[in-house]
């Protein structure tokens, strides 16, 4: 599933391959960061790793930081989004385990490796580094609003994690394989790391949210695409302002909807019940023709994977002839993804 990477901001070098932390993790989708390593970049990863508790798993062997290490990986990645992006203390015995190994560590947290005071001296004294993916690059412009030329295409949810980074990555890859230029652009910690660059959109002061949106996506050949990966969801009450500054800055000229039909609930804010597709569309429309009044919604991505495969076809059909839109999962594919792809590139 690897996606071809184009032009890129704030490009990285990477120690790998990876030992994936896996943490005390025991929500599926808190282990995205991880789990997206593995399907979009398998051959960087070696095997994961977990402390007391954690009952996720990638699929990918066991293994302590020492046998890691024996085996090639050379960075531990915190392979774990948890709410608001900390270091857990029963985590830190395990972080500096690895950096003995010699192992350096890269977290895509808002929490600062070297403000842990263990971590920091434990790379201190084994001459290894500790590498934070959440660090926005240096001087962003506010907004201007400016229209730019090239295309765009966003990615927007019904909620956080449930398939947006998926779904422009697949998008990017059918754009390219129909030989058009086309460039994945990262939002997020773990797609930075897919991408090997990218701005993370949460780190970023609000302020200059719709300008680093339009940094990560500047001026471009009239017949080239920037595929973006959405955050959040404008729906979300924690993170809805990184959703509407991502919505602004990127102006894109199409998005599509992501939607996980087996969740009823925001995540993490389990008060708050989940919005309806029609209404993340016509909100994103109200909102996105601030910056673009001529957007549009080129269909929805649905995250099927929790249901088998018939059931996940009479759903989507029956979604298609509601909404009139094309409707599929990019990771089952098919003539309904392409039909999806059709829709976009129309």
């Amino acid at each position: 599933m690897n996606a071809p990477s184009g032009r890129l901001v704030n490009t990285l070098a990477l120690p790998q391959p990876y030992l994936l932390f896996l943490g005390d993790t025991i929500e599926q989708s808190y282990a995205k960061t991880a789990l997206g390593l593995v399907d979009w970049a398998p051959e960087r990863c070696v095997a994961e790793y977990g402390v007391e508790g954690c009952t996720v798993t990638t699929g990918l062997p066991f293994m302590t930081p020492a046998e890691a290490h024996a085996a090639g990986a050379r960075a531990l990645v915190i392979g774990v989004a948890n709410t608001g992006g900390v270091i857990a203390e029963n985590w830190v015995s395990a972080l500096v385990e690895a950096l003995e190994a010699g192992l350096d560590i890269v977290s895509g947290m808002h929490a600062r490796l070297g403000s842990v005071a263990p971590l920091a001296e434990a790379a201190a004294r084994n001459d290894r580094r500790l590498i934070d993916i959440r660090t926005p690059p240096a001087d962003i412009p506010v907004g201007t609003g400016r229209k730019r030329s090239g295309n765009r295409l966003l990615t927007v949810g019904t909620d956080c994690a449930l398939g947006k980074k998926y779904t422009a990555l697949a998008l990017q890859r059918a754009f390219a394989g129909r030989g058009i230029a086309a460039d994945f652009r990262a939002s997020g910690q773990t797609g930075i790391m897919i991408a090997g660059g990218g701005i993370p959109m949460d780190a970023v002061v609000s302020d200059f949210e719709a300008g680093a949106a339009e940094l990560l996506s500047p001026d471009a050949a009239p017949d080239h695409w920037d595929v973006i990966e959405g955050q959040g969801s404008l729906f979300n009450p924690a993170y809805a302002a990184v959703s509407l500054g991502l919505l602004h800055g990127s102006q894109p000229d199409v998005f599509v909807v992501c939607h996980d039909p087996t969740r009823m609930v925001i995540l993490g804010l389990e008060d708050f019940e989940l919005p309806t597709v029609d209404e993340v569309i016509d909100m994103t429309i109200r909102l996105g023709r601030r910056t673009n009044p001529a957007i549009r919604c080129g269909g929805i991505s649905l995250n099927t994977s929790g249901l088998d495969a018939d059931v996940a076809e009479t759903l989507m059909a029956a979604e298609r002839k509601r909404l009139a839109l094309p409707v599929a999962d990019p990771i089952r594919g098919g003539p309904a993804f392409e039909a999806l792809v059709d829709a976009c590139l129309a």
